[in-house]
């Protein structure tokens, strides 16, 4: 089935996230949890492209060769990381006020970054493909979740690595994800998460199989109210998570 068969992108969410497009590199403004996230992320995404590809993470530039996309880019908090070590950046985002704020801190930091105001179903109909596709924080605010991961399938080349973060569900991601973060510490606009559209780990491994991809590996980012900081937990997937899963070197699904 063609990527396009289904169009994914929810217009309600994209208005949520072009409505704070200009506060993504403002670490104390609407996306102050994503900077917090950052490190954790960055250190699981590195880990995993370099065990998949035979990287070493201690050379200057370790990914230089790969072709990587960051779909739902949002201002680049992901993309310039990526840069500098090395990779050849695709960031690509529904929310066409997201794009020129990436441009602009990427000009700034001195990174040649391809931005594009795009969607994943557009660009595996152009028949785009790379070594790596990074989905974080993305599938829980699509239309259709399965029409959305196939077209990321379609993205990568045979072999390649989809790295995909979002939200489970649960009453305890509905208290530190919604009440929390959105009602009580007021780092997210109310109603920037819909509690119905998170996705349990067993959910998103189904669905990233029915893609056509062979998930490997979970894991957990949690946050420490005491210490005010995230971690990577083995165990604890019960509101932020992580997945990892490869497209088979001979795909049953079309590009």
């Amino acid at each position: 089935m063609s990527a396009t068969a289904t169009n994914t992108v929810d217009p309600s969410e994209i208005a949520k996230f072009e409505a704070i497009a200009a506060e993504w590199w403002d670490l104390n403004g609407k996306f102050k949890p994503l900077h917090m996230m950052n490190p954790v992320r960055l250190d699981y995404i590195t880990r995993q492209i370099g065990a998949e590809f035979g990287l070493d993470l201690n050379s200057a530039e370790p990914f230089k060769g790969l072709r990587i996309l960051d779909i739902g880019c949002g201002g680049g908090l992901l993309c310039e990381p990526m840069a500098r070590l090395g990779a050849t950046i695709v960031g690509a985002d529904a929310a066409e006020r997201n794009i020129p704020v990436a441009q602009v801190h990427a000009e700034q930091s001195g990174l040649q970054i391809d931005y594009r105001h795009t969607t994943a179903e557009a660009m595996a109909e152009a028949g785009e493909q790379f070594d790596v596709v990074l989905n974080m924080e993305v599938v829980e605010h699509v239309a259709d979740p399965q029409g959305y991961l196939t077209a990321c399938q379609q993205l990568l080349k045979p072999g390649g690595l989809h790295i995909c973060s979002t939200i489970n569900r649960n009453p305890k991601s509905f208290a530190m994800a919604i009440v929390g973060a959105e009602w009580v510490m007021r780092w997210l606009p109310k109603g920037t998460h819909e509690w119905a559209k998170f996705i349990t780990p067993d959910e998103l491994f189904k669905l990233l199989e029915t893609a056509g991809m062979t998930p490997v590996d979970r894991k957990g980012f949690v946050f420490n109210f005491a210490r005010f900081t995230w971690s990577i937990s083995d165990r604890d997937l019960s509101v932020n998570y992580v997945t990892t899963a490869i497209k088979p070197p001979t795909s049953i699904k079309s590009a």
